[in-house]
């Protein structure tokens, strides 16, 4: 699967400069200068020193290299307003086009039927994709500690916190947490997400307790992510028990004839939870 990931981001580089010569970055930045603020997404997940009720980031996703087309009728601002009914708290929308059948151009119609807050999830490899992704109309973007340098990830948070964006900032393995914790919350606390992906890029496979071995490194558990393999009521109330409060759902919702339905279960299993809200 490595193969597979140097594969996506040597095709990413090349879109990227395909992109730069047909949309010069002035011409980004002025499509910026005309748009408002983006939706404030960290406030949209992250609560307060108070118990709240578990937060979704609901993925929009058509279909991924390990999973093939996970969804033939694929209508992205239906969907996510579906999710916006069913109680999601933000939204994550693919854009890889290749591997993934997204499209930047989906965010914005989104937008246009839904007032939550949008991550643009794509294998952000360069500076110029962080000013497309808010000229796009992103409030997020995804930066993966795997593909990137620690300088990178500085450097890009750090635009993205210009251009009044929250910056998520997801690993896989231990060795690249210790790379970015320091990171997380930089340079303004209120703009930076931590995600964990239980996906092993090598495998292909899921596993949620690969989140909760990652516990005892991280100060904050409020900003912490979890991402992938999470499909039931129990697979939340166990983030729950251990004290994190945000999940990325993706998939198994896809599958589902309801997305929005399907998420509203899922909460509503877990607020039936006799245990403490998380």
């Amino acid at each position: 699967m490595e193969s597979v990931l140097e594969e996506i981001i040597a095709r990413k580089r090349v879109e990227v400069e395909k992109a730069r010569l047909v949309t010069p970055i002035e011409s980004i930045k002025d499509r910026i200068a005309e748009l408002g603020r983006p939706r404030n997404f960290f406030r949209a997940v992250v609560a307060d020193r108070k118990p709240k009720n578990f937060r979704i980031i609901a993925e929009v996703k058509r279909k991924s290299p390990s999973a093939g087309i996970i969804r033939e009728d694929f209508d992205p601002a239906d969907i996510a307003s579906r999710y916006h009914s069913g109680g999601a708290a933000a939204i994550s929308c693919l854009t890889d086009r290749h591997y993934f059948g997204g499209d930047l151009g989906h965010i914005l119609p989104i937008k246009d039927r839904m007032p939550l807050p949008v991550l643009r999830k794509d294998f952000i490899v360069d500076e110029y994709q962080v000013w497309e992704s808010r000229a796009a109309g992103a409030d997020a973007i995804l930066l993966i500690a795997e593909v990137l340098s620690e300088a990178q990830i500085i450097d890009f948070q750090i635009l993205a916190t210009e251009l009044g964006m929250t910056s998520l900032v997801e690993v896989h393995s231990i060795e690249n947490l210790y790379r970015v914790l320091n990171h997380v919350g930089f340079p303004h606390s209120g703009y930076s997400l931590l995600g964990v992906n239980n996906r092993d890029l090598a495998t292909m496979t899921t596993d949620l307790v690969h989140t909760f071995r990652m516990l005892d490194l991280i100060e904050d558990p409020r900003v912490l992510v979890s991402e992938s393999g999470i499909r039931t009521c129990e697979d939340l109330r166990r983030l729950r028990d251990h004290g994190i409060n945000i999940a990325l759902v993706g998939e198994h919702l896809m599958r589902e004839e309801d997305p929005g339905a399907a998420l509203s279960a899922m909460l509503a299993g877990l607020e039936g939870d006799s245990g403490v809200p998380g």
